[in-house]
């Protein structure tokens, strides 16, 4: 099952889109109306909605023997081995052609970014990309096996769900059993806490002033109850709350209004309180039979179960604040990202831009990717978030993503040889012919 980016912990991804009208609607929906108490009212489903694909089962390609370091934090002190040949990978045409297009597209942060999983650096991406840039997409297959070697982080074993952007019906006016869109909060605040304290480095924290202390900001519960009045701007109105908890989940989205118009909106900020996935929950509390394992099915669970459904979707302490967008469909880099082509991951495992082959047990997942974005949740090397685009379509594909398998990361010919003698990253690495 999906558990999407929120899901993943809170993931700080920005979706932008073309965007009709939107501004010019939040700017009429802009008040601080209290949000509605949901009512017994059913929701209309979404329009059009498709059933979770079904997968054609494949058979992954075994990992390499490879013993992970126990407790290791970045792929370097884990440990990577030499994968199969590049040539050997059940790699399609279009596949490696999309790949190359998203590869290009990363390459500026690759050669710039600091690679905190100690294997690469800016110059080792070098000769790759600026082959990339002149190399046509019927070539693909070919660039990729001859700039780069596979390396196998840990013991290769993956798991990768499905994240997409969901549409839902919204309106810009609250009537009851509607569920507000929140912008970001005047008084949530984020403290960095490396600058208090050098052991604390990288750690962070939000929360509110109350008095003189820095207290936890409100939860899922007292913001459905209307503790935001006054204090956050409602950018427009869900119809159905079970969708929009699942468009929190996902971290960015498309709603649509009754006339027509779409308000494109994607993730802001988050309260700081720790994400529940209730999937879990309810399949621990045995309320979801053998077929209800999707997202679908949980959705579908919540809405025939509407006042239990409400207090367990409560239990998710975390909620997302959203603001409204406008461009391309962007990821972790502030890059565009392709459905089908782009996968979060680990960057402590995964370098930020670098492709990835998954070997899986469903040939939806398999083929070439390239990590572009991250997730709260997304821990840890071989742990992958596979990225379907917008709509119905995309929305059947990510609700009933599971799959697993074999990671293998795509380095610049001569990493593998440098990282395993413990050289450090240093240089470019030489093209294979």
């Amino acid at each position: 099952m999906s558990i999407g980016p929120e899901g993943r912990g809170g993931m700080i991804r920005r979706w932008g889109f073309t965007l009709a009208g939107a501004l010019a609607l939040s700017a009429c929906v802009g008040g601080v109306e209290p949000p509605p108490r949901p009512g017994n009212v059913r929701p209309p489903r979404p329009s059009g909605e498709l059933p979770v694909r079904q997968p054609t089962p494949a058979t992954p390609l075994p990992p390499v023997p490879q013993i992970a370091t126990p407790g290791a934090t970045t792929a370097a002190t884990t440990g990577i081995a030499r994968g199969p040949d590049i040539t050997s990978l059940p790699m399609t045409r279009d596949g490696a052609a999309q790949a190359l297009a998203a590869f290009r597209t990363s390459c500026p942060s690759l050669v710039r970014r600091a690679d905190v999983s100690g294997l690469t650096t800016g110059a080792d991406w070098q000769p790759a990309c600026a082959a990339a840039a002149t190399t046509a997409p019927g070539d693909a297959a070919a660039f990729f096996s001859r700039w780069f070697e596979t390396a196998q982080v840990g013991d290769g074993r993956a798991y990768a769900t499905g994240y997409y952007i969901p549409e839902i019906a919204g309106s810009p006016t609250y009537r009851e059993g509607y569920a507000p869109i929140y912008a970001r909060p005047d008084d949530l605040i984020d403290v960095d806490l490396g600058l208090f304290s050098d052991a604390l480095k990288g750690k962070s924290v939000r929360g509110r002033v109350d008095g003189t202390k820095l207290v936890p900001y409100y939860d899922r519960t007292a913001i459905e109850q209307g503790v935001l009045q006054g204090r956050a701007r409602i950018l427009g109105y869900a119809v159905d709350p079970v969708e929009f908890f699942f468009l929190q989940v996902q971290g960015s989205g498309l709603v649509r209004m009754p006339d027509g118009r779409e308000l494109r909106i994607g993730y802001d900020s988050q309260n700081g309180r720790d994400y529940t996935g209730i999937g879990a929950l309810m399949r621990k509390r045995g309320l979801l039979g053998p077929n209800q394992l999707s997202m679908q099915g949980i959705v579908q669970w919540l809405h025939d179960n509407p006042e239990q459904g409400r207090a367990i979707m409560r239990e998710n302490k975390s909620f997302v604040f959203f603001r409204v967008l406008d461009g391309a469909p962007v990821g972790a880099l502030g890059l565009p990202v392709v459905g089908g082509a782009t996968v979060a991951a680990d960057p402590r495992f995964i370098p930020l831009g670098a492709p990835v082959f998954l070997s899986m047990d469903r040939t939806d997942a398999t083929g070439l990717w390239v990590a572009q974005d991250t997730g709260g949740a997304i821990k840890g090397a071989n742990r992958f978030d596979t990225f379907w685009g917008i709509g119905n379509e995309a929305r059947a594909i990510a609700g009933g993503m599971s799959a697993r398998g074999t990671a293998f990361l795509l380095l610049p010919v001569g990493t593998i040889d440098r990282v395993q003698r413990g050289v450090g990253n240093a240089g470019p690495s030489p093209s294979r012919r």
